[in-house]
């Protein structure tokens, strides 16, 4: 048995289909992965990310801190609710975990890390934030409702009291703001505008309801990954790890590279890898073939070498099936992908393949 979300039972009443994730019970889908993925393209979605970690940092010199701790430099963090995306590096620069940092004010900033890495992030933070007497808080009494979709923010903003729900309504992308009891913030995981809403987890049930009578559909991980591939969003574990730099993921705008004296943990490996002209590159691949992509599958690029998908899958939006890829360095645009002793041709294609409901790909 694994650990459950304040909104555990409303997915069993539900029919959800029930599978562990990083040692939680979650929905993999209620019924229709592919209903599910299309209701968030479409129209609006809702998936319970109430086992994500939620973290505030406090302290006089926490923005000291983050800048340190991460790559991506908190010093843009200028605005009250501005939220920046960065990976959180080891010395050797492979990547601990990916998260999103919102600036509350000079001495409060909150993180959101994933849960699968939860307890050696938390234990990492807390070791290096002891030199800057940064307070490190866990929240484990929120729970937290992802609504994504064309009609999300629309058919969601009733759940937020009249008070703030303008505010709300206004938010920018990237933006977050506490309403009263809650924390909503244009944030997510899917490729659509949206909201992520965090909540008391008293709460969370109650207002998962509410969403559902909104007409809000409730969608499970199995939907959550193929929107998040067609949108090329990393998934940790498998498009990155710690033995893998943010530079072969991807995630090289991530990494703020000014101020040159800015130290941030893992920077130095990252440099040299950053002058290797050898490093492997990150691509999305589209499959000319019939045929699936998955996981681990072997790229075969002729006359250079080989790399390995690190997410593919069927895209129900596109009709075909796509991939995320690691492969070796060099000026080309096609390849092979080795499917059951079968090369199958792929094409390299710029990410994302689908973002705010439109194919960016040429298919």
């Amino acid at each position: 048995m694994g650990k459950k979300t304040p909104k555990h039972h409303k997915h069993v009443e539900a029919g959800a289909r029930i599978v562990d994730f990083g040692g939680w019970d979650m929905p993999l889908h209620y019924g229709s992965q592919k209903e599910e993925h299309h209701a968030v393209r479409q129209k609006a979605g809702m998936f319970d990310v109430s086992h994500m970690t939620i973290v505030d940092l406090k302290g006089d010199r926490v923005r000291e801190f983050l800048r340190y701790l991460v790559a991506n430099d908190v010093a843009k963090l200028q605005d009250a609710g501005k939220a920046l995306y960065t990976s959180m590096l080891n010395e050797d620069g492979g990547v601990i975990d990916d998260l999103i940092i919102y600036f509350m004010d000079e001495s409060w900033f909150r993180l959101v890390v994933n849960a699968a890495t939860r307890e050696k992030d938390l234990a990492w933070i807390r070791r290096q934030a002891e030199a800057f007497s940064v307070d490190v808080h866990e929240r484990a009494e929120l729970a937290m409702i992802a609504v994504q979709g064309p009609q999300a923010r629309e058919l969601a903003a009733p759940c937020i009291d009249a008070e703030w729900r303008e505010a709300a309504l206004e938010l920018k992308p990237f933006y977050g703001m506490e309403a009263g009891d809650m924390f909503v913030a244009r944030t997510g995981y899917t490729g659509e505008d949206g909201w992520e809403i965090v909540m008391p987890a008293a709460h969370a049930a109650t207002i998962w309801d509410r969403l559902t009578a909104a007409g809000i559909v409730p969608c499970g991980l199995a939907a959550r990954d193929t929107l998040r591939l067609e949108a090329a969003m990393n998934l940790y574990g498998s498009d990155m790890d710690e033995t893998i730099s943010p530079l072969e993921a991807g995630l090289g705008w991530t990494v703020a590279w000014e101020p040159a004296d800015r130290d941030f943990i893992g920077r130095k490996p990252l440099e040299a890898m950053r002058a290797n002209p050898d490093k492997r590159r990150f691509v999305g691949l589209l499959l000319e073939d019939k045929g699936v992509l998955r996981n681990h599958q072997r790229v075969v690029v002729d006359g250079i070498g080989d790399g390995e998908i690190t997410s593919g899958g069927f895209s129900p939006t596109i009709g075909r099936s796509i991939a995320l890829a690691r492969v070796p360095a060099g000026d080309y645009d096609s390849a092979h992908v080795d499917v059951r002793g079968k090369l199958l041709n792929v094409r390299i294609v710029k990410t994302p393949f689908v973002r705010n409901g439109e194919v960016r790909i040429e298919l």
